[in-house]
């Protein structure tokens, strides 16, 4: 299914994330984007034991490290904040997955006025043994086994919901530290803090589907938070972060000075998937984002306009980028999860625009 209506929707988009936020004039925008004259009718057995498939995920994941790469800024101070000490991380096996969970510390660990720009886990591979290796068989052979990071959100009624933030494939054979980029679940916890410390999970699967590639997958073990395990090399969340005072972005609004701010400015303006009722539980990725929206206002050309045309200038959108997402949708009895990109939903930059 495509975005066939996104042509005619950037300017609506647009305005959206510019004014005042409303559920259901969202809503309208993402339905019609995505092809839909209602929300899917979901029963509570299309949302059991849902798998994203290997080239959804893939594809997702395309999309969101490419843009990714269009926002990063150079990271001005790196702090390294390591697993809590004496934390237990508890490693789990299944015969689909090895799982692993992470937590990290993170309260008082961010200066103040500061922005978190990139952040970074990294897993220290522990050598292959190869007694874990399953015994030789007539398969195609696996080379690699697939790691995903999750964020995890602690819901208040005490059950868990994870969002993925990244994807990739580690060679089997190989050892030593291997990154992966989790600004996203940074950002989450920022915006969901609740005086707790972050939590991660680290899915190990096979790189295809089936017994053997998830069986060689089970060979790739990282170093856990437990003290118990000797090994070098514990887990570790690196930050980037610009010092506001110092290196904040040109054109975004200081926190306090945003009400009464009389100069146009991009706003931080976060939407929230997973608190939108219509929307929780068929929007699978992302938990939510930061579309900003633009505030302020703009000097005014003197009167009488010296050019004809030139008319109010106000604060509006200059730049914008898509925002990659999974969803669910049903054909006739199937139940399918696709990725897609919503055009022109981020706001990038503001600026000064003439009326017309």
């Amino acid at each position: 299914m495509g975005l066939r209506c996104a042509g005619m929707l950037c300017v609506l988009c647009l305005t959206l994330t510019v004014r005042a936020f409303t559920q259901e004039g969202f809503k309208e925008l993402v339905l019609k984007q995505l092809g839909l004259s209602e929300v899917p009718k979901l029963h509570k057995r299309d949302l059991v034991d849902l798998v994203i498939p290997e080239h959804v995920r893939n594809k997702y994941m395309s999309m969101l490290k490419r843009q990714r790469v269009k926002r990063r800024a150079l990271p001005s101070l790196a702090g390294i904040l390591r697993g809590i000490p004496g934390h237990t991380g508890e490693v789990l096996y299944s015969d689909t997955a090895t799982r692993q969970k992470l937590m990290f510390d993170m309260e008082g660990r961010i200066p103040k006025n500061s922005e978190v720009t990139m952040a970074e886990l990294k897993l220290f591979k522990k050598p292959l043994d190869r007694a874990n290796l399953p015994a030789k068989q007539s398969h195609r052979p696996v080379s690699n086994a697939r790691v995903s990071v999750y964020w995890v959100q602690r819901q208040h009624d005490g059950t868990n919901r994870t969002s993925l933030i990244d994807s990739r494939l580690v060679p089997i054979r190989e050892s030593g530290w291997k990154s992966f980029d989790v600004t996203q679940a940074v950002h989450y916890w920022l915006r969901n803090k609740r005086q707790e410390p972050m939590f991660l999970e680290v899915w190990i699967e096979g790189e295809r589907m089936g017994s053997y590639a998830s069986e060689m997958a089970k060979a790739v073990l990282f170093t856990s938070q437990d003290p118990k395990d000797k090994a070098l090399g514990k887990p570790e969340l690196v930050l980037y972060t610009l010092n506001l005072d110092d290196y904040g972005s040109p054109g975004d609004c200081r926190e306090e000075a945003v009400l009464g701010r009389s100069t146009c400015c991009r706003q931080k303006h976060y939407i929230s998937f997973r608190e939108l009722s219509w929307a929780q539980h068929w929007i699978l990725e992302p938990a939510g984002f930061q579309a900003y929206r633009c505030s302020g206002g703009c000097l005014q050309p003197p009167r009488p306009l010296p050019l004809p045309g030139s008319g109010q200038r106000s604060c509006a959108v200059a730049g914008s980028s898509a925002l990659p997402i999974i969803y669910l949708v049903k054909k006739g009895n199937r139940t399918e999860i696709q990725a897609a990109e919503f055009p022109d939903m981020i706001v990038e930059r503001c600026s000064c625009l003439t009326d017309g």
